[in-house]
Order: structure tokens, then C-alpha cells, then sequence
């Protein structure tokens, strides 16, 4: 499968090339577009279960779309967060994808939830990712532009939680406050996790739960609330 992922690192917009026959499977809401000759299945990927541990601990999507080229055409896919889009194909491995960044792969790809214990929860990142498993081409999203960090054997390499996009399955990793309890309060930071090679992680330059943590106290409400205090806004 041929692609080109354009406007980057803002706004990014995949285009997918499928020959006859092809396929690609996309979370609910991520097509823009499409050429004649792309029929659409939307469905329980991996069965009913699976789609429910993906929805309710991975938080995504209940159902996804198969996109399958009846003749030659293309796809375009975009991320619901201004952003990146990183292409990376697994072969016979394991990559694990935090909630929010996955956006489309090729059928031989597997899509699960895998339980990360403890130390996903205290990251805040819940307790589950998403394992992606097999042979095939995977679509990842950001907020932000991403960066990405290959640490060779033993080398370790510390991100804040909100911004881990993905780190392949060779790579091990703990979570751990930022220093005491004063940082940990007061840092903005609280958790991080430390990575170590080998192995690559991705991240993003800009965090969602950052970008909530200063919107929502400055949205206006009807009682004059809000920064600028007087404005309100009636449903």
C-alpha cells in the first residue's frame, strides 16, 4: 500500500492508496474522503469483546471502518486533534499505542487491549493500552507535532505522560513522580514515565490534558464566570 501524509506537522491528512482488492481498517470518524470504487463495512473489529475492552479501556471507538477497493482509488484519513500522523510498519512485532493516537492499519494487524498494571494507572494513562500486533502498515496521531527517541540497550529516557504517542514492545518502562512531594504537587509535571532501550518512543510536543487544564477554567459559563468575567453564554 502506497501513502503520503500531507500539511504536516499541524494538520495532517493521510492518503492512502489501495490496488484492487486492498484494504484498511479506520477508527469511526477518521475518513475524509474517498474515490469512487471504495466500498465502506463499519463493524466490531476483532469481535464483540474485543471491541468492548477497546472502548471501554483503550478509548476508542466501539466500531471501525473497512475501507476495500473495489477498483484502484485512494483514502484520505485525518486525526479528530490538530497534528501529526507518523506511518510505522510492524513486522512480526508488538507496538503499544496510547488512547487517542491510533488512526488506521491494514487488516493483518491486530488491535487489542493489554493491561498495564499499576503503573499505567498511576501515569494516567489507564489501565490499558492498545497492543497492536502482526505484520503491516499502522497509521499513529498526535497533538502537536511528534518526536521521536531510539534508546539503545540500556539507555533510559524520561516523558511526561501526556505526551507519549507510542513505544515499540522491546522497550520496558516504569512510572515515577517527578521528585517529592512538593514537585509532584506543584511542578505541573506529577508522573512520568521512564523508558529504557532497547527500542523507539514516540511523543508529542503538545499535551490534550495541558491544553483542558487551561481551557476549561477560562471558558465562559452563564454565571459570569470565565476570565474575562460578565460574558455568559445561555443553552
Amino acid at each position: 500500500m502506497e501513502y503520503d501524509i500531507e500539511h504536516r506537522p499541524s494538520y495532517a491528512l493521510i492518503t492512502a492508496e489501495l490496488n484492487q482488492g486492498e484494504q484498511l481498517r479506520a477508527e469511526a470518524g477518521a475518513m475524509v474522503s474517498h474515490t469512487d470504487g471504495i466500498e465502506i463495512e463499519t463493524g466490531a473489529s476483532g469481535g464483540m469483546l474485543s471491541s468492548l475492552k477497546r472502548k471501554a479501556f483503550g478509548g476508542e471507538s466501539f466500531f471501525m471502518n473497512t475501507f476495500t477497493a473495489e477498483q484502484p482509488g485512494h483514502v484520505t484519513l485525518a486525526p479528530p486533534l490538530p497534528g501529526d500522523v507518523e506511518h510505522y510498519r510492524l513486522d512480526h512485532e508488538t507496538l503499544y499505542v496510547q488512547s487517542g493516537s491510533f488512526v488506521a492499519a491494514q487488516p493483518d494487524v491486530e488491535i487489542d487491549t493489554e493491561f498495564g498494571g499499576g503503573k499505567t494507572f498511576f501515569g494516567g494513562e489507564g489501565l490499558f493500552l492498545l497492543e497492536l500486533t502482526g505484520t503491516g502498515s499502522t497509521f499513529l496521531s498526535s497533538y502537536g507535532a511528534i518526536e521521536s527517541r531510539e534508546l539503545g540497550p540500556g539507555e533510559s529516557y524520561t516523558v511526561d505522560t501526556g505526551h507519549i504517542v507510542a513505544f515499540e514492545g522491546s522497550t520496558d518502562f516504569s512510572v515515577r513522580k517527578v521528585g517529592g512531594l512538593k514537585s509532584t504537587l506543584f511542578s505541573g509535571e506529577g508522573f512520568v514515565c521512564e523508558f529504557s532501550g532497547p527500542g523507539t518512543v514516540w511523543l508529542q510536543t503538545r499535551s490534550p490534558d495541558a491544553f483542558l487544564s487551561w481551557l476549561v477554567p477560562n471558558l465562559p459559563t452563564n454565571d459570569g464566570g470565565g476570565r474575562d468575567g460578565g460574558f455568559s453564554i445561555n443553552f
